[in-house]
């Protein structure tokens, strides 16, 4: 038996107020500590922001310039991420289970590049995502496109069972040939994706009222990184994409692509999380090129 717990002078500190903390990602508040804990996870706590390193690509266009060998060319970039957007197949084939960063898991997908991208269909079980300990799962959205309904679904179906495993989803806007990219555009279909229940919306970043869309948004948005660019070029849009209201960035090309992909994921991290002018975040870029080029 126990002994009984019999001082009488007790610490309660009545005249301390019970500490509340509020919890840092936009629109938060109100989840269950296990979606919370997740989403900490995914966006550092110190700065709010995230950088996600993108290399999902593979689940709709095979084995793509540069990702060609995971485990070379991805692997030693995974821990300047504060998260990793992938398949499961590469999560389980590649990923050391002794990353301790962010996984953000592709859970859409069907068509390949031959075929009609926006006729997706869910492609992972929410068990299976939570016993690989998954920090969130994404599924692209085509609002405006033939399958739009569908794709919604897709995502809603997605949310209701991330309620259950307490699993966020990240919305991903997609932009097809037919549909326009814009200010409008990216406002609605992020909006569309944050009402129907998606914890945090992946779009592009465009340089007219790109503002307007993450304030019209009730949850963080991530501006994807999209085509490759000159590094210079996209540190500066990811510099303008952060000071116009973005929650951090999602990329891929403009990283493993890179002349130096440890340089660049690093100088991208430089300005997301300490706000590092462009300029000054090419030139860490061309330092630590430099140097792994001697090492």
């Amino acid at each position: 038996m126990p002994e009984a717990d019999d001082h009488a002078d007790k610490s309660f500190f009545p005249e301390i107020p019970t500490r509340a903390e509020p919890f840092f990602v936009k629109g938060a508040g109100a989840y269950d500590w296990g979606m919370q804990n997740r989403l900490a996870r995914i966006f550092r706590p110190a700065s709010g922001r995230t950088v996600m390193l993108a290399f999902d690509h593979g689940y709709f266009q095979g084995p793509t310039s540069w990702l060609e060998r995971l485990d070379l060319n991805i692997v030693p970039l995974a821990p300047h991420a504060d998260a990793l957007m992938l398949t499961r197949g590469a999560l389980r084939s590649t990923i050391p289970p002794t990353y301790g960063g962010g996984i953000v898991m592709r859970a859409s997908g069907g068509p390949s590049i031959l075929k009609d991208l926006s006729n997706e269909r869910v492609a992972l079980d929410l068990e299976d995502a939570a016993r690989m300990n998954v920090h969130a799962v994404a599924v692209q959205v085509f609002v405006g496109g033939e399958h739009e309904t569908q794709s919604v679904e897709n995502m809603t179906r997605l949310v209701d069972a991330g309620y259950r495993y307490g699993i966020p989803v990240l919305g991903v806007t997609a932009v097809g040939r037919e549909l326009t990219r814009d200010a409008r555009y990216l406002g609605l279909a992020t909006r569309i994706c944050a009402e129907l229940g998606a914890q945090f919306v992946k779009t592009y970043y465009v340089e007219e009222g790109f503002e307007r869309v993450t304030a019209g948004c009730p949850v963080p948005v991530v501006m994807a990184g999209g085509k490759k660019q000159p590094e210079l070029d996209a540190l500066r849009m990811a510099y303008r994409a952060m000071q116009e209201g973005a929650a951090g960035v999602d990329m891929g090309r403009n990283i493993f692509q890179s002349e130096a992909p440890a340089a660049m994921i690093q100088a991208v991290g430089r300005i997301v999380h300490e706000d590092a002018s462009p300029e000054d975040a090419y030139e860490l870029f061309r330092e630590v090129a430099r140097e792994t080029a001697l090492a």
